[in-house]
């Protein structure tokens, strides 16, 4: 047996104690793109790229672990929009990252290298620990979290993502969690919920974190019981836990979708005040009229239906991580001293809109960006006691990585894709079936979808 499959079988046995006592192979299989594969999808639209061609599954040397650190033998992954934005080498190539990230010590210098292997979220049991690690050990089952910080500059002392040198690991960083084995900081790491699989457990990290900050959190909306929040996307791997959040915290989730089907997602999460924006079934909005001009007409009718759906009332909140193409109506929406609270832009980063109805109503927009380990660690935490539900819809194996990243790449999914790394297959790891049992209609709400 190979030295992966030793710890995958102790792993799969429960004998966690023997973890430590494995030799820490010296390659592992992980999900990369390849340098001299950047230029490969020049001169043709995004749409167009498929990450198919560019995520390959390839043995890789096993990184040195380095102070404060952890290796992590993944059982289990999931697709996040960067992964994507990195298969397409869009907005620019990753190896961009790593290369500055390179420059930084001797020990990041081990990033930059002719392959990245992705992936921003993990679940899985704690190899090895670096010097200066005192809170996790061999054996620990956990699920990563993805900010890499250096924290040693003031900056980031009162909230981490504003450290100087704050990076997204898996995007900004090699040795992500798409893979057999990951390298993460161990103030990436948090407990494994002990209700959840191996990969519902993995699924919700980077999206429910970033979800957790730009909605309740002091640093985005500080979102309060009553507010009306607008959410784009609501049954999305983002605007999923959007819409949870919003309803956990005693708001009013209008929810915007794009089907019928994604409509009644919504309903299943409990939500009632839903747009179906889509042509033919739904309202239809085009708030473009071209490529350069946008419909003020369409955002007044929108603005039109969130009242009619509120009783009258406008957005308190609203969530927003589309970007370009809803952009301008978000800031019409909002109420008079709103909050529009924005991340990601996935249809788009340069943003229009008319900025008398912000200025002259006294709207804010505040930009939000991932979440601190605080803000990571209490997000994790609302998951671990079933006040928040994981949303995964579909898992892939790890060889069929591309095939979940062009679904998400192409919007043909729902919730969270998630990925199989060293669990066999799905189902494996739950620790406490009593509380897996109460909630299991929450955890399963999206699968199959």
């Amino acid at each position: 047996m190979t030295q992966i499959g030793e710890i995958q079988q102790a792993i799969l046995n429960d004998d966690l104690g023997a973890v430590a006592s494995l030799d820490v192979p010296e390659s592992y299989r992980g999900v990369t793109v390849r340098k001299d594969e950047a230029a490969m999808f020049e001169g043709l639209e995004s749409r167009d790229k498929d990450p198919r061609k560019s995520l390959h599954v390839d043995e890789v040397p096993t990184p040195e672990l380095g102070p404060g650190e952890a290796l992590v033998a993944v059982m289990a992954s999931a697709i996040n929009y960067n992964t994507v934005w990195t298969s397409i080498f869009e907005p620019v190539s990753t190896f961009k990252f790593l290369e500055r990230y390179g420059r930084l010590s001797p020990l990041s210098k081990r990033h930059d290298l002719p392959y990245h292997v992705v992936g921003s979220d993990l679940s899985g049991v704690v190899l090895r620990t670096g010097p200066g690690v005192h809170n996790w050990k061999p054996g620990d089952e956990v699920v990563a979290h993805c900010l890499n910080v250096e924290l040693e500059g003031p900056d980031g002392h009162n909230d981490t993502m504003l450290d100087t040198e704050q990076r997204i690991w898996g995007f900004e960083t090699n040795f992500g969690g798409l893979a057999e084995i990951a390298l993460v900081k161990a103030n990436q790491l948090m407990p494994k919920p002990g209700h959840l699989t191996w990969e519902e457990a993995a699924s919700p990290g980077l999206v429910n974190s970033t979800a957790y900050r730009q909605l309740v959190s002091r640093n985005g909306a500080d979102m309060k019981q009553g507010d009306v929040v607008l959410i784009w996307g609501a049954s999305g791997g983002l605007g999923s836990y959007a819409t949870q959040y919003a309803l956990n915290g005693g708001a009013i989730p209008v929810c915007v979708v794009s089907s019928p089907e994604k409509a009644e997602i919504c309903r299943k999460l409990g939500a009632e005040l839903i747009i179906d924006r889509s042509s033919g079934t739904g309202e239809g909005y085009e708030f473009w009229k071209d490529e350069h001009n946008q419909d003020p007409k369409e955002w007044q009718r929108f603005g039109k239906k969130i009242r009619e759906l509120t009783g009258g009332e406008d957005p308190d909140i609203v969530f927003e991580h589309p970007g370009r193409e809803t952009f301008g109506a978000s800031v019409y929406a909002a109420r008079k001293g709103g909050t529009i609270v924005t991340c990601a832009s996935t249809s788009g980063y340069l943003h229009q809109f008319d900025n008398r109805y912000l200025w002259m109503n006294l709207k804010r927009i505040i930009g939000s960006h991932f979440a601190n380990y605080r803000e990571s660690w209490e997000a994790n935490r609302l998951i671990a006691k079933g006040l928040i539900h994981p949303t995964l819809s579909k898992t892939y194996a790890l060889e069929d990585t591309g095939q979940a990243a062009l679904d998400v790449h192409r919007n043909a999914h729902q919730g969270k894709v998630g990925v199989l790394a060293l669990a066999p297959e799905e189902g494996l790891g739950v620790r406490n079936h009593e509380l897996r049992e109460k909630h299991i209609d929450g955890i399963n709400a999206f699968r199959n979808v």
